[in-house]
């Protein structure tokens, strides 16, 4: 017999299962487990616990809580394997909200309905202040809790992940905002007069995120050395990002395929040729010489430009030409806008760097009925044609 189970008072049972002898002293091991329940549950728990012993995913219970392993996590593997900015919202969501939460809990007593629990109190009323967290939010809580659980499963600690278990909130999907062509110019206007009172080059910045898709701080992480003036492309190489103790980094893309090629329109092209012109008489006049490694889009001394202080701006500029846009919904225009004009969405995708043509489709599903009916339309009058 392998193992048996042992009735003890409150309703709990003891389940004991033979481990065999330790190798040194020749004693026989026994491993005990209390669990809740009746003597069915017991017994099913007992079953279960030879089978993982026979099949080899037996993990021994230690006593370390959620909230131990996951601060470990957080140093020992977070802190060397993610960006800085990534690793600031992950001991963030991790210090803030799951520990408080989850974290006295045993690891190995962890179990689906306490993450369920907690998915459900940060909805009603999961913020630092009041209210609770949107969907969206809690949706991150629960890819950090479950990424975290997956190396507690890959390092020994854990059998499985609980958090696979479970079922995040679905967000609801936001609502995307395009500008309108017509509405460019106005843009544009009002952000060459914050120029001139700023001098920061607002109106190309804009341009160019409109122009390319690009997102902010692969913009503002641009160097000479990535712009092909003289073919108009742009090679998408880095990301400049803002932590929260103001420090400016400026690192690759977490995925392979936000690095990629870009092709310039001509007018952005144009712009560019005159502002690298500009840009290199600013730093004559200070004693320096353009390089390559030097930044397009910068600070009058080639210093970098803070990204958050640049979607703050884009938000003054779009209330005084009348639009309710962010600067991000340059970049879902820009495609928006190709899709529309009949570009294939695998040119977009890669225009965009998203993973997946699937991501791209999904994410701009509302122009796909536009595609139909434009594919159904072309669709017959070909057949016209060739019946002519």
């Amino acid at each position: 017999m392998r193992g048996h189970i042992k009735k003890r008072a409150n309703g709990t049972w003891s389940i004991v299962v033979y481990m065999g002898r330790d190798p040194k002293t020749g004693k026989k091991i026994y491993q005990w487990q209390t669990v809740k329940g009746t003597k069915s549950h017991a017994e099913k728990e007992l079953a279960a616990l030879i089978n993982r012993q026979n099949n080899g995913s037996f993990v021994k219970p230690i006593k370390t809580t959620v909230g131990t392993f996951l601060e470990s996590w957080l140093e020992t593997y977070a802190s060397c394997n993610t960006a800085p900015r990534t690793f600031e919202r992950y001991s963030q969501i991790v210090r803030l909200h799951l520990i408080p939460n989850l974290g006295r809990i045993e690891l190995t007593q962890l179990r689906p309905e306490h993450i369920q629990a907690y998915y459900s109190k940060a909805l009603s009323g999961g913020r630092v202040s009041c209210g609770g967290l949107s969907a969206q939010t809690v949706k991150h809580h629960h890819r950090v809790l479950s990424e975290a659980l997956n190396h507690a499963v890959k390092w020994g600690l854990l059998a499985r992940n609980v958090a696979m278990a479970v079922d995040p909130p679905r967000p609801e999907k936001r609502e995307m905002h395009t500008i309108a062509p017509e509405d460019m110019s106005v843009l544009f206007e009002e952000a060459a007069k914050m120029e001139k009172n700023s001098g920061l080059p607002y109106e190309l910045i804009f341009m160019t995120a409109l122009h390319t898709g690009m997102r902010r701080g692969e913009i503002l992480a641009l160097r000479w050395s990535d712009i092909d003036l003289a073919k108009s492309k742009i090679y998408v190489r880095c990301s400049l990002q803002c932590l929260k103790n103001g420090e400016i980094v400026i690192r690759e893309p977490k995925t392979p395929g936000s690095k990629r090629l870009v092709s310039m329109t001509p007018s952005l092209a144009e712009k560019l040729i005159i502002h690298k012109e500009s840009s290199s008489a600013n730093m004559i006049l200070q004693g320096k010489t353009l390089q390559g490694n030097s930044l397009v889009f910068a600070h009058f001394d080639g210093t970098s430009i803070n990204p958050n202080t640049v979607s703050p701006a884009f938000a003054k500029i779009a209330k005084r030409a009348g639009l309710n846009l962010r600067l991000h919904d340059l970049r879902h225009s820009h495609a928006t806008l190709m899709l529309t004009a009949g570009v294939h969405p695998k040119i977009v995708s890669e225009r965009l760097g998203h993973s997946t043509v699937a991501f791209t489709l999904d994410t701009y599903s509302h122009v796909i009925p536009g595609l139909q009916d434009a594919a159904a339309k072309a669709f017959e009058k070909s057949l016209i044609q060739k019946d002519s």
